[in-house]
């Protein structure tokens, strides 16, 4: 898009078709009255529409559409549609997509260059500003960022509320002071320019300080009829918070900076992968395969209504949460090891790509789900093991992990395991079949493979000392699945 639209320099080994078509642009500008873009697509287009892999490489074009119009000199349509390669079927448009561009006050500016074309503008920008943004994007000006809102209730949303309440009802504290009590906010932006009226800012997208735009947006429409907000509106308007605007960025780029933005305030470590591609196509996957909701980003499936699930075409009830899979993707593969030092697998890429493999999308989607459930009732399953024998099996308990890494390889070499796949892996809610199913795995065949355990004489010392950590090793798993071939001639299963 840069380089047929806003080329600042030329490339002599481009793509021949990209200088064909920068050739034609430059003959007809004049005559040019939309841009058609079209994503040629090996399978249903109509499926296309509702991929979010494809939505977000549909919005990453979109919101270049700036440089289409700066070129042109004038607003036109872009057009995007998905169209089959085996036939004429044709996918929806966005046609009527519009160029998100603000005036924003911006003081005290000061610019830095990055090691490539990316910008740093950093400022101080007014909240109604930002809060004028959101409300004519809606989610679309969070969509960079690693979780959706808070709800009220939350610490941080308290206590921004309590500030906007002495400032601007109460009159109590100054709005200078504000800037000074908050750590500000990140934008990324298709552009910032300063213009004879102002700044403009084109295509923004929050990646730092979501609940603070929507603790604002909340504040004023609950207290949209006081008479205090007109009264204070000079207060209102004089409400700023640091504001760092990137501009120039490629995507991953963009994702690099969210992440360490993000950093600097707690953040549980699964939620700074939220918007990483494998996220997004397990996503895809998810709703495809089971009609489910994977939910990427932090209570992001509590801001959804009936009508958004309903356009999503996924079920309502409950989601699969980014957490939980990658717990249950490590205990499937018998990593104890990961799994208890689990925050580390988001913060290494090494360990991340390993657990969050391309080989998970090639995975049963209807398996993943059934391990999943199997972890919301292992209390009981504990239970039902306990009550065979209190004393005789009490060492059971301290094996939790270690229990339901069994029970799911004992799901996974059932030989009825796709009628049980196909009856119960297609929702996350936990059946009583299901429960009857499961639990007898945990009693007739993981209650045997403990046992065996710990009558080991590899382990005959530490049980002695009544030290069972090692029920929490990938070695004390793989022994444990050794005993599983031997009586029952379980193999280890994987979900990939």
């Amino acid at each position: 898009m840069e380089y047929v639209f806003h080329a600042s320099g030329q490339n002599r080994q481009q793509n021949q078709l990209l200088q064909q078509i920068k050739s034609c642009l430059l003959e007809n500008t004049a005559v040019i009255d939309r841009v058609l873009i079209h994503f040629v697509y090996l399978g249903d287009p109509q499926s296309a529409e509702q991929s979010p892999v494809l939505d977000k490489l549909r919005e990453d074009l979109e919101n270049k559409k700036y440089l289409i119009e700066a070129a042109l000199g004038r607003t036109v349509p872009l057009v995007i549609e998905f169209r089959s390669a085996t036939s004429k079927k044709v996918g929806g448009s966005s046609n009527v997509r519009k160029t998100y561009a603000y005036p924003i006050h911006l003081t005290d500016h000061i610019e830095r260059s990055g090691s490539a074309d990316e910008s740093l503008h950093v400022g101080f920008v007014r909240l109604v500003d930002l809060y004028a943004m959101f409300a004519d994007m809606g989610q679309r000006f969070f969509e960079r960022n690693i979780r959706a809102s808070l709800p009220p209730e939350s610490t941080v949303n308290r206590s921004l509320d309590r500030a906007f309440r002495s400032i601007i009802l109460d009159g109590k504290d100054s709005p200078l002071a504000f800037p000074f009590n908050h750590n500000g906010v990140a934008l990324s932006a298709g552009a910032l320019h300063h213009t004879d009226s102002g700044w403009r800012i084109t295509e923004p997208r929050l990646l730092n300080g979501a609940q603070t735009i929507t603790s604002f947006a909340r504040f004023l429409k609950v207290n949209e009829a006081n008479p205090k907000l007109i009264e204070h509106n000079e207060s209102l308007e004089a409400l700023t918070v640091l504001c760092r605007v990137i501009t120039g960025g490629s995507s991953d780029f963009i994702t690099s900076v969210t992440v360490n933005n993000n950093r600097q305030n707690w953040v549980k470590p699964w939620n700074l992968r939220a918007n990483d591609m494998i996220q997004l196509e397990l996503q895809e996957k998810f709703r495809d395969d089971v009609n489910l909701y994977y939910e990427r980003q932090e209570k992001a499936f509590d801001n959804l209504s009936d009508e958004d699930l309903k356009e999503m075409e996924v079920a309502p009830g409950k989601a699969i949460e980014l957490f939980k899979l990658g717990r249950t993707f490590l205990v499937v593969d018998g990593d104890l090891d990961k799994l208890n030092r689990y925050p580390e697998v988001f913060e290494d890429d090494k360990l991340y790509s390993q657990v969050f493999s391309e080989a998970r999308k090639k995975a049963d989607s209807r398996k993943i789900v059934l391990c999943c459930k199997s972890e919301r009732r292992l209390k009981q399953f504990l239970r039902d093991i306990l009550s065979m024998g209190q004393n005789k099996y009490e060492f059971v308990k301290r094996g939790r992990n270690l229990l339901w890494a069994l029970l799911c390889q004992g799901m996974l070499n059932d030989p009825q395991l796709e009628k049980r796949a196909e009856q119960w892996g297609q929702t996350l809610s936990v059946e009583s079949d299901f429960i009857e199913w499961v639990s007898g795995i945990a009693t007739t065949r993981c209650r045997m493979i403990l046992k065996d355990l710990v009558e080991d004489k590899v382990y005959a010392d530490k049980v002695a000392e009544g030290n069972f950590n090692f029920f929490r090793t990938n070695a004390t798993y793989k022994r444990a699945m050794a005993f599983g071939y031997k009586r029952f001639k379980w193999l280890e299963r994987t979900l990939k």
